[in-house]
């Protein structure tokens, strides 16, 4: 059996290619590609797979683009980061789903049932309700935060967000407009969960950068990399060294 991995990530594409490997030595990887557009012209050129593993989040957009512009006839199994709501509709409308990172049990369960599948399609009605799931999920981050001001409570809009940091056992965040810092309730693993992956990126155990924030990064060694913003900034805002080849691939989009 022929599969393609279309997956951006390239640890997560390798870890996959491993553990297909693992559970069925006679798969044949025939290539990994890791953009939408990469997937058109894959099913263009008349080249043909047994099964696709295609990553929801792909490095130019949404996977359900492909099926705008092409038809695919082969078995369609996703992977996605996305929670547990979303994973059950996902479950309903898709040949299968395997929730990132990738564990082996998951993977046996959706090639058996692949077996047992084998020439079943994704409906128009299936893509459909897919692109629902995914635009829902999206929608439920956080768009405002809570900061205390004195005595009061006031909100703040995530977009006018520079950056997040944490002192201690307290956060702050730091205004794009004036620069100023904010407590706010939360810590940097709550904001991890509740702010949109796309925007915004944890870089280091202290620090959370807004996408739009960032102007460039500073350094060519790994371990000694910073992050320079559009704006004045008290902090040096240097990447954790396991963290640089992801935060790479989050702005280069």
């Amino acid at each position: 059996m022929n599969a393609l991995i279309a997956e951006d990530e390239i640890e997560a594409a390798e870890l996959l290619t491993s553990l297909i490997h693992d559970i069925d030595p006679t798969m044949n990887i025939t290539q990994r590609i890791d953009s939408v557009q990469e997937i058109i012209n894959y099913f263009e050129s008349g080249k043909k797979a047994d099964v696709i593993f295609m990553d929801v989040q792909l490095a130019d957009g949404k996977c359900f683009e492909v099926f705008d512009k092409v038809t695919i006839d082969n078995p369609v199994i996703f992977t996605t980061a996305f929670d547990q709501f979303a994973i059950q509709a996902f479950k309903f409308h898709s040949i299968d789903y395997l929730l990132k990172p990738v564990q082996s049990g998951d993977l046996k369960k959706a090639l058996n049932k692949l077996q047992k599948i084998a020439g079943k399609q994704l409906s128009s009605d299936d893509i459909t309700a897919l692109k629902e799931i995914i635009s829902t999920a999206s929608n439920k981050y956080k768009q405002r935060i809570l900061i205390k001001s004195g005595n009061k409570l006031q909100y703040k809009p995530v977009s006018n967000v520079a950056y997040f940091f944490a002192d201690g056992k307290v956060a702050y965040l730091v205004s794009v407009d004036d620069g100023r810092k904010s407590l706010i309730d939360h810590t940097l693993e709550d904001l991890e969960t509740l702010l949109n992956p796309d925007i915004f990126f944890r870089i280091s155990r202290k620090f959370i950068v807004n996408f739009e924030a960032v102007s460039e990064i500073k350094g060519l060694i790994s371990a000694h990399m910073e992050v320079k913003l559009t704006q004045p900034c008290e902090h040096q805002l240097h990447i954790s060294r396991d963290r640089v080849h992801q935060f790479k691939r989050w702005l280069d989009r």
